[in-house]
């Protein structure tokens, strides 16, 4: 069974024994979290059709004349896009772009395909629209899209540079300084009328949150815009949202309230308070083993109901946010935007292991926790 069925079962299974009644499970989904990611998915949808990320990719070959120059770009690239439209619909859209830039230009992919992995991960953290688990402590937390930008876009940008030198110390042999030797056409791909549709929607989108609108009626507002219209038609938006994503995040709402209900999530909290409350470094040690123990939105499930108790439930939710993002880099089965490289890579023949991933996904994990728990304590 996939992810989205086991949620699905293990919620209506506690539902069928009585853990939770059928009202309670339906007063435990936390439809604002739905809402936003439902919209981001349309959103994305139509910047993909319109043909924006391939625009992204031209940008980055037009201006990378060395293999450190073309991976210092793509991590800048997959960063910022990630902290805009969701970690894993840009790596979805940029493996395939990534594997054929790299046979074009003769490199190695390995590399590249994992500084994506990373890059993805790490930009999300800077924005609440970055990844689900930001989505949750958003609309959980109250902050605002600028308080929380504010705080966490600054370990991005130390996180990506983390990850640019990383990958060129432990492959150093195929980050030599030596320009490329062939220039690399790459075709113009896009829809020019949806394009400035999708961008004005984005845009429009963005104001709205630096101006305070609620993020989930904000990007609901724009999704509509691009609904209503000719350009796509709705049913073809329709039919490329992640459904089991949604019925995932169901599902995990569903369980969550039922260990409430029942007291379980209460003890277990019990068990790691006393270490979770001694600071943001304790925390963030807690919170980043149980996002490779359980995955990090459950882990963020399980911390929600209590970090209001803490001293400092602000610094609290965004270290959670830090955490178990950040987390997400230390193995390839850390974060599903690690797993949809490997697949996709997969699918054309470029094999990236398990212990391959560890050569950079160890260092680049504890440097930017680090980093990441001196800000958000000295700054």
């Amino acid at each position: 069974m996939n992810r989205a069925t086991i949620a699905l079962s293990g919620a209506t299974l506690l539902i069928m024994i009585g853990a939770i009644s059928l009202d309670e499970a339906y007063a435990a989904l936390d439809l604002n979290t739905l809402t936003l990611l439902f919209a981001m998915m349309i959103l994305n949808t139509n910047l993909r059709r319109a043909g924006f990320f391939q625009l992204v990719v031209e940008w980055v070959v037009r201006r990378a004349h060395t293999p450190r120059q073309l991976l210092g770009l793509i991590i800048i690239a997959a960063g910022v896009l990630s902290a805009l439209f969701l970690n894993d619909t840009i790596v979805l859209v940029f493996t395939p772009l990534v594997l054929e830039l790299c046979r074009a230009l003769d490199q190695k992919p390995l590399p590249y395909l994992m500084a994506l992995a990373a890059a993805s991960n790490i930009g999300s953290v800077a924005t609440i629209t970055g990844n689900p688990q930001n989505m949750l402590i958003g609309i959980s937390s109250g902050l605002s899209f600028t308080q929380f930008t504010v705080a966490l876009a600054p370990i991005a940008l130390g996180g990506m540079l983390i990850i640019w030198l990383v990958i060129v110390l432990v492959y150093r042999q195929e980050f030599g300084n030596a320009p490329f030797t062939k220039p690399l056409a790459t075709p113009r791909r896009y829809y020019r009328p949806l394009l400035r549709k999708s961008m004005l929607a984005t845009g429009l989108m963005l104001i709205a949150f630096l101006a305070g609108m609620e993020i989930p009626l904000a990007a609901l507002a724009a999704t509509t815009i691009l609904l209503i219209t000719r350009r796509v038609k709705a049913e073809k938006a329709f039919s490329e949202v992640d459904w089991s994503l949604l019925v995932f995040f169901a599902g995990l709402f569903i369980v969550t309230g039922a260990l409430e209900t029942l007291g379980v999530s209460e003890q277990l909290f019990a068990l790691a308070q006393p270490l979770a409350q001694q600071g943001v470094a304790a925390l963030t040690v807690v919170a980043a083993i149980l996002s490779n123990l359980i995955s990090n939105v459950p882990a963020v499930l399980l911390f929600r109901p209590f970090v209001p108790q803490f001293p400092n439930p602000t610094q609290t939710w965004l270290t959670l946010a830090m955490a178990t993002t950040l987390a997400g880099n230390l193995t390839l089965l850390g974060s599903v935007a690690n797993l949809i490289v490997a697949e996709s890579a997969r699918r054309q023949g470029v094999h990236l292991s398990f212990g391959e991933y560890l050569k950079a996904g160890v260092p680049i994990t504890l440097l930017s926790l680090v980093f990441g728990v001196l800000w958000l304590t000295f700054l």
